[in-house]
């Protein structure tokens, strides 16, 4: 079809040709001047119903797309005087439905009027389209083979729309096409902008590592952690880090992955101990759309965030057999499977994992695989507990009273007593050093107008209770931890929660604790211990 335009600097010219127009090449070119008029598709189809209402006997103008992911018919863009004779945005249109509308418009590919007169296809979109005693004239509109979606025209009438609206319509269908594929990939654009946002924010809050954590203790009682972490950082190998709760495991692979070759990457933190077995697979290894009820859209696992960076997999003994082949999988290969996937995704990654437990007993015990094990278990590093550094004591607490009293708004720190510090390294700290800090916490909003005197410490073990350094070598980390947990139990009087309680003492929540003790096999409840 020929079209016609202005010629800038030749207004002569344009005013021959606009003169010797016939009226369908007119509204062409005006319905193409006000589709393309504006990069909001929802102005544009203002502006063009405005100009339809001259020519057609409508209330209405919208446009219509298939929804995939979605699986309804949405509606992108409406202009209407009567808001009330429309359905609702988003219309669920059933895959039987769809596919008989792709091939009844396949074979018309025309204009074409819904009533609800016609045959079951057409009364069936005439229901959906609320037009009881109205009419809608379509017009399809198709992108690389297949119906994307449609422009409806709502008329004001039974018998309003003559073959000469038809023809008119059809007339317009290029401009129109061209509008929909942009409006459909700027939607495109703007939700995965949006998702993008939303990553990066989950990203900087959740996952990301700054550098900006403090070794305590680095020149002190862990000295020689600290030389095992610069021999290993600039490294890419596997990172096994083993210790009781609380003892900092967390800060170590940071320290490890802010002095390596991928410290300009993501460091994502991953508690296996937290994620449900169910949704473990999908939440480490991401799953494609459609692999299970509710996986509407694809979706990134741990690892794939992590790529470029590192990922810390804390509490490794927690994950299930099924998660543990993957993991080996990723190990040995470097590359993940998604869930329902076909293809696997390589992955560029450091691997810290850090655990309280004894995997090798695990191994016997056949819970943990020995070959992830030998896998894991290259390059070890024990982190010791706080009562075997209590040289570090001293600067932890003031390091504590520092940052805790700026997180609670303290402006002026309080002091130690006398005999503070004293009291805290004859303390056995069960909890390690989050106990230390949530100690130290409690202890600034009770006294913050004073002095810490620290005097209010869980007895220390007795001396049936104590264990020898030579026996403590022999024992397995799940029976320190078991001895340590009873402990505290005994003195809260088998109060797990609330204030005072071991959960606080240990510096757990109160459901990790529970959990931990049901592995353990400690009862629960105020009942003797042992």
């Amino acid at each position: 079809m020929k079209t016609t335009g202005a010629v800038i600097g030749q207004p002569l010219l344009f005013r021959y040709m606009t003169a010797s127009m016939n009226p369908s090449d007119e509204f062409f070119r005006e319905t193409t001047l006000r589709i393309c008029g504006s990069l909001e598709i929802s102005t544009a189809i203002a502006d063009v119903f405005a100009y339809f209402k001259h020519h057609f006997p409508i209330i209405g103008l919208s446009l219509t797309i298939r929804d995939q992911e979605l699986g309804a018919l949405r509606r992108i863009a409406l202009a209407t005087d009567h808001q009330e004779e429309y359905p609702v945005e988003i219309q669920p249109m059933g895959k039987n439905l769809w596919a008989k509308v792709q091939q009844m418009a396949a074979t018309l590919r025309e204009p074409f009027i819904i009533t609800t007169d016609q045959d079951p296809v057409i009364r069936q979109l005439a229901l959906l389209f609320k037009l009881r005693n109205k009419r809608d004239l379509v017009l399809p509109l198709w992108m690389d083979g297949s119906l994307q979606g449609a422009l409806n025209l709502r008329g004001e009438h039974e018998g309003c729309f003559s073959r000469h609206h038809l023809d008119m319509v059809r007339d317009i269908t290029r401009p129109f096409t061209i509008a929909l594929a942009n409006a459909i990939a700027h939607d495109k654009i703007r939700r995965y902008s949006e998702l993008l946002l939303k990553d990066n924010q989950r990203l900087t809050k959740k996952l990301g590592y700054h550098g900006e954590e403090t070794i305590v203790g680095g020149e002190g009682g862990l000295r020689n952690v600290m030389q095992l972490v610069s021999q290993v950082a600039t490294l890419a190998n596997t990172v096994l880090l083993l210790g009781e709760t609380g003892t900092g495991k967390e800060l170590i692979a940071g320290a490890i992955h802010a002095s390596s070759t991928y410290k300009a990457g993501p460091f994502v933190k991953v508690n296996c101990g937290a994620i449900p077995e169910h949704l473990i697979d999908s939440e480490l290894f991401g799953h494609e759309k459609g692999a299970f009820t509710g996986a509407i859209a694809t979706k990134q696992g741990r690892f794939e965030q992590a790529i470029g960076g590192t990922i810390f997999l804390d509490e490794i003994g927690e994950l299930p057999l099924q998660a543990q082949i993957r993991l080996l999988r990723v190990l040995q290969n470097r590359e993940i499977d998604r869930v329902g996937g076909n293809h696997p995704v390589p992955v560029d990654i450091r691997v810290i994992a850090a655990t309280h437990r004894n995997l090798e007993n695990m191994v016997q015990e056949q819970s943990f695989r020995e070959d992830l094990w030998f896998r894991l278990n290259v390059f070890p590093i024990i982190i010791p507990p706080l009562r075997q550094r209590r040289e570090d004591i001293p600067a932890l607490t003031r390091h504590f009273i520092s940052s805790k009293a700026r997180e609670i708004g303290i402006t002026k720190l309080p002091i130690l007593m006398p005999g503070a510090l004293a009291r805290m390294q004859s303390y056995h700290w069960p909890g390690n050093v989050r106990e230390l800090e949530n100690l130290v916490e409690r202890e600034l909003i009770l006294h913050r107008d004073g002095c810490l005197p620290f005097e209010h410490l869980p007895p220390t073990a007795s001396p049936q209770t104590s264990t020898s350094p030579q026996e403590i070598a022999h024992e397995t980390l799940d029976t320190i931890m078991s001895r340590h947990i009873i402990q505290v139990l005994q003195h809260c009087d088998g109060r797990i929660s609330g204030a005072g309680g071991a959960a606080e003492i240990l510096g757990l929540h109160p459901n990790t604790l529970r959990a931990r003790m049901k592995k353990l096999g400690i009862r629960f409840g105020r009942q003797p211990l042992g």
